[in-house]
């Protein structure tokens, strides 16, 4: 049997911002402002998540006398991935409603 796989906060709170425009570019200034997350913990995860093809990265083009920006996307795999992340999370906030519920009782 498989182990389920472990997300941080951090990588989930990352997921639900891409799946809330799973095939828009998104800039990574604006994924930190979305998630509160500093550059610090954020790039790491980004990072990882493109060597693991789950997001797909390009160069925007540089206007003149601006630095060219880093954009990121899910991949189609990533995708998946995303929600798949995000269900789990709501399965375990169920799962944890109903052992509060029944510890009420």
């Amino acid at each position: 049997m498989d182990k389920p796989i472990r997300f941080s906060p951090q990588t989930r709170s990352l997921l639900e911002a891409l799946l809330e425009g799973p095939k828009d570019w998104h800039y990574g200034y604006d994924l930190s402002r979305l998630t509160g997350l500093k550059s610090g913990t954020l790039y790491p995860i980004l990072m990882r998540l493109a060597d693991r093809k789950r997001l797909e990265t390009r160069w925007e083009a540089a206007e003149p006398g601006k630095p060219p920006r880093h954009l990121y996307r899910l991949t189609p795999n990533g995708l998946t991935f995303a929600k798949d992340a995000c269900k789990s999370r709501e399965g375990a906030r169920a799962a944890h409603r109903v052992a509060l519920d029944g510890a009420k009782a």
